[in-house]
């Protein structure tokens, strides 16, 4: 990758935000709720950590831009929904009006800001202006070059690596702590070597999309890049976290990318009314420390965070991406009492009663009795997840030889 003019102005990180993020809505009661990023957005700021000089607003990505993973025909598919002017037909062909992903006013223009809220973290990051940027309204890691797919219209992550890749000519790693597997960024780099995708995921046999299997490990040149650890349903914070450090490590060594794009939803928390994970807000907290320490030892610091998944919008998804936004600022020591003035500002609106701490209870949950026997297999899916880096390493050095 060409080196990049530095800047002396350089900030640590901008927060790519606006309230238009809540336009990209598919009904009141659909379990997408956008919201969540507002409620991040402004316990950040009641809590006095983030400020107007970090916020910088998303533009709309192009029609072109979106073009470099969506068909056209979709692009166009997805205006005319948008307009009311999609027969049914043809929307169930794209995968538009179902109930994962009904079809709402202004769709493609909602959709495509989204899209343009992470190629602008995109920009800032590659052009120099900071070293991190993070996204919260993107993430939506499901959408297929020509279909709409788990509440994911546009895949803006796929669209931001495949820009990273023609504008910045940069090698990617993507990782994706999603409870669901990362399939749309999957799928559209299975083929290619400079992009490794790292995907820790519920395994696929209780939960949607049902991919993500150890053995999907790329084709072609880009086989070897691609990596899947599906844990087992009620795998908890250290099993979690052994999973995750020991793989970033040894993947990010293998494949010493240019720049790290994450994937931050977080809905493997106990809480998530659409998974069977048991992780806490413990697990939030440290997935962020290890992605800026990657950063910094093979990126020079470029880290582009956004969402994704994430349906207790109240009582997990602000805590859990706050803890990325403090990390990147270097402040990721929060502990002890939430802001009373975001409790008082939504308590009245929240179903369920708001957190207090940024820590979760101890007693979140009774005692899970196969512990040991679910940690023990998460290990073994790890070693098996694993083996392509260690087989192209003694493939490598035979070649050598």
């Amino acid at each position: 990758m060409a080196e990049l003019a530095g800047c002396n102005l350089m900030k640590k990180a901008v927060f790519v935000y606006s309230d238009d993020f809540q336009t990209y809505k598919f009904s009141e009661n659909h379990p997408f709720n956008q919201l969540r990023v507002k409620l991040t957005y402004d316990l950040l700021q009641k809590s006095n950590l983030l400020s107007s000089q970090d916020i910088i607003p998303p533009r709309m990505a192009t029609d072109e831009e979106l073009a470099l993973i969506h068909d056209p025909r979709y692009i166009e598919a997805v205006k005319l929904a948008g307009k009311g002017l999609l027969s049914k037909e043809k929307a169930n062909n794209y995968g538009l009006g179902t109930e994962d992903t009904p079809i709402f006013p202004n769709m493609h223009e909602a959709s495509a800001l989204l899209v343009g809220g992470t190629l602008t973290a995109v920009d800032q990051v590659m052009t120099g202006k900071s070293e991190h940027a993070l996204n919260l309204g993107g993430g939506l890691h499901h959408g297929f070059r020509g279909k709409a797919s788990g509440f994911c219209i546009y895949n803006d992550t796929a669209v931001a690596i495949k820009y990273l890749q023609e504008k910045y000519g940069a090698r990617v790693l993507y990782v994706d702590t999603d409870a669901h597997h990362g399939d749309g960024v999957q799928w559209a780099f299975y083929e290619d070597p400079n992009v490794c995708t790292l995907s820790i995921h519920e395994t696929g046999r209780y939960l949607f999309p049902g991919t993500g299997n150890v053995n999907e490990r790329g084709q072609g040149d880009g086989y070897g890049y691609s990596f899947n650890i599906p844990i087992d349903a009620f795998t908890e914070d250290d099993s979690f976290l052994e999973i995750y450090e020991q793989s970033l490590t040894e993947v990010a060594n293998f494949f010493k990318p240019d720049v790290i794009l994450t994937q931050n939803g977080a809905d493997a928390h106990y809480y998530d009314p659409l998974t069977h994970l048991s992780t806490s807000i413990k697990v939030y907290r440290e997935i962020p420390k290890l992605a800026h320490k990657i950063a910094h030892q093979y990126c020079k610091g470029r880290w582009i965070g956004v969402g994704g998944g994430g349906y207790d919008i109240w009582r997990v998804v602000p805590r859990a991406w706050s803890h990325i936004w403090l990390e990147m600022m270097e402040k990721n020591n929060m502990h002890g009492s939430l802001s009373e003035d975001w409790i008082n500002e939504w308590k009245d609106k929240a179903p369920v009663a708001l957190p207090s701490t940024w820590e979760d209870p101890k007693d979140l949950y009774k005692p899970i009795p196969r512990k040991q026997e679910i940690t023990e297999k998460n290990k073994q899916l790890l070693s098996k997840a694993l083996y392509p880096i260690s087989h192209l390493r003694t493939d490598n050095n035979s070649q050598i030889g």
